[in-house]
């Protein structure tokens, strides 16, 4: 049955849809009082671009018919965090906001997290995670609060810097360590007064026994508490109240949110997403997938501008406040103002941003006369005088890169520095496979170098029967992009293009993509065969020292090697090699 066909049966009743492509994934989710009329309305009169580009993606759709449009809301919570669609209003890196976790252990670790699953204590939201890393660090330095996710059997370095009370190999009384926490709550709370006072105390005591080094890191530390409690400057007179409002122009709706806890605002954010559908209808369905998707906590007070809040979960309903007069309807009053005030800004970034990705894409499929290549993968290889040569593939899907499909491959079959067989090879691996899985194939391959390289790739799509636009990228003297390579033609094109700097951002990607893989290569490989030669060192004491030195930076990795038992000895043998 197709699509027009399918139309005429749908109930007139309250539900969900969901819209699929040709690859059968769910591309949207969405709820509705009438299913007949909300489904037929995509496929019937003019929509904005957005829209529009969803529904020519449309392949096929499917709705579930519920009791109430409250029970649809909650399905459609459920279904958007099942299939994560594209053409929904989702927190497309699945971020969480970051808090501050102090566990309820004997001991426990007081630490940042997104994760607010756990029993204990939970301080924030912050606004970035820098802000939350930045305290974190700050009490961390000040108290000796237990540092090590597990106990250990012996004390680690952090007690020898007097930073931990080193509670795996001594008695702590729960009152002496309580009352270290005690002091980080209050200020975790709201208060830095208290703090900042003790902190004082502290730098005057050791200015006083001459200990000028620890008095001026007590200094720095109140430099750094000043700064933190500056971010937290709007004092409000009400309860933990999460405030959502938001500001529509019909083609763009800014959604605001404010978090104050301890009477202080601790974080503000902002949002920017293209109108589908009632502004109002997509507001509320943002603070549902707020708490309900991505599980933030629940304050004891929600405060909203006017909307209709019947279909929200009832949890989260019977937290809701909307203030018609007071101080609470100011302070709502004054998220719409920001929610104004942001959205142009935020219009300004996204349009940028949109010629800076997408727009340039579609330039560049209109000067190459082809369809906008929406989908592009990047090929470069690297090596030293052919030595350890690798291959590095990146992925842009509408401008942007898409990091978790990128691609490092090891050259099998070219001996020395021959960069367009190299090239053969992994594109012929490349495309084999995705040949023999059936996967989708991309609009465009760009190929960092010109004719060799360009005739390498075309040559290996061809024996797989494939056939995709290829593109080059050719450098000048100084290693920068310069031209381009297609059919079999060298193309001068304008540098100062939005089109220029994209393709330009793409050459650079693939080749720190390439060269990062082939340094990670010929370090492992190099370094294997040097520690193969220091006395002592086996199996797995080398693999362990290969960790720590693909995770620790370099000023402290001596102390991770003493950790694993190495000699001074070996130690020094070790730095010589890295």
């Amino acid at each position: 049955m197709d699509i027009k066909d399918k139309l005429k049966d749908i109930p007139k009743k309250p539900g969900c849809y969901i819209m699929y492509n040709k690859e059968r994934e769910v591309i949207y989710v969405g709820k509705a009082k009438n299913l007949s009329n909300r489904i037929k309305s995509y496929f019937t009169g003019v929509h904005d671009a957005k829209t529009t580009i969803m529904v020519e993606n449309i392949d096929g759709f499917e709705y579930i018919i519920t009791s109430t449009e409250t029970e649809a809301f909650i399905l459609e919570m459920n279904l958007i965090k099942k299939h994560n669609p594209k053409y929904n209003i989702i927190f497309t890196d699945d971020k969480k906001y970051p808090y501050i976790y102090i566990g309820n252990e004997k001991y426990p670790r007081l630490y940042y997290t997104r994760d607010i699953n756990k029993k204990g204590k939970y301080f924030g939201p912050y606004p970035h995670a820098n802000a939350a890393k930045e305290i974190v660090e700050l009490f961390n330095r000040i108290y000796p609060f237990r540092k090590c996710r597990i106990i250990p059997k012996k004390e680690c370095l952090y007690y020898h810097l007097g930073q931990c009370l080193a509670p795996c190999i001594k008695y702590i009384p729960a009152e002496e360590y309580k009352a270290f926490l005690d002091e980080a709550i209050i200020f975790l709370n709201g208060s830095t007064k208290e703090l900042q006072q003790s902190l004082e105390i502290k730098m005057i005591q050791a200015a006083d026994n001459l200990q000028y080094e620890k008095a001026l890191e007590y200094r720095e530390l109140l430099d750094n508490l000043k700064t933190i409690s500056e971010k937290q400057k709007m004092e409000l007179d009400i309860e933990d109240t999460d405030i959502f409002s938001y500001y529509s122009n019909q083609k763009y709706i800014g959604i605001q949110v404010f978090h104050v806890r301890g009477q202080k605002t601790v974080a503000s954010d902002d949002y920017l997403f293209e109108v589908m559908g009632i502004a109002e209808e997509m507001f509320i369905n943002f603070i549902g997938q707020f708490y309900i998707t991505h599980n933030n906590p629940i304050p004891r007070v929600i405060l909203l501008p006017p909307v209709d809040v019947s279909i929200i979960d009832e949890k989260i309903r019977n937290r809701i406040i909307i203030p018609k007069r007071g101080q609470k309807k100011k302070y709502v009053d004054l998220v719409t103002e920001n929610a104004q005030e942001k959205l142009v800004h935020m219009i300004k970034i996204e349009k940028n941003k949109h010629e800076k990705t997408l727009g340039a894409v579609f330039a560049l499929g209109e000067f190459l006369d082809i369809v906008p290549p929406r989908y592009i993968e990047a090929f470069d290889v690297s090596n030293i005088q052919g030595a350890y040569s690798v291959g590095a593939m990146v992925v842009y899907i509408d401008g942007v890169p898409s990091r978790k499909k990128y691609r490092k491959y090891k050259i099998k079959t070219v001996i020395g520095a021959n960069d367009a067989d190299s090239i053969y090879e992994i594109v012929l691996r490349r495309y084999k496979r995705l040949k023999d899985q059936n996967y989708v194939m991309p609009d465009l391959i760009v190929i960092d170098g010109g004719k060799p390289q360009v005739d390498s790739a075309e040559r290996a799509l061809s024996s797989l029967d494939i056939k995709i636009e290829v593109l080059g990228l050719g450098k000048d003297d100084y290693h920068r992009t310069s031209y381009l390579f297609f059919k079999n033609k060298q193309i001068d094109i304008n540098k100062k293009t939005n089109m220029f700097f994209f393709l330009e951002n793409l050459q650079d990607e693939v080749h720190r993509f390439a060269v990062t893989f082939y340094r990670q290569t010929h370090t492992r490989e190099v370094l294997t065969s040097k520690l193969d030669q220091i006395k002592g060192i086996g199996k797995i004491k080398k693999k362990q020292i290969i960790e720590i030195l693909k995770k620790t930076d370099y000023r402290d990795f001596e102390n991770k090697l003493r950790e694993i038992k190495l000699t001074d000895e070996q130690i020094n043998e070790i730095k010589k090699v890295v």
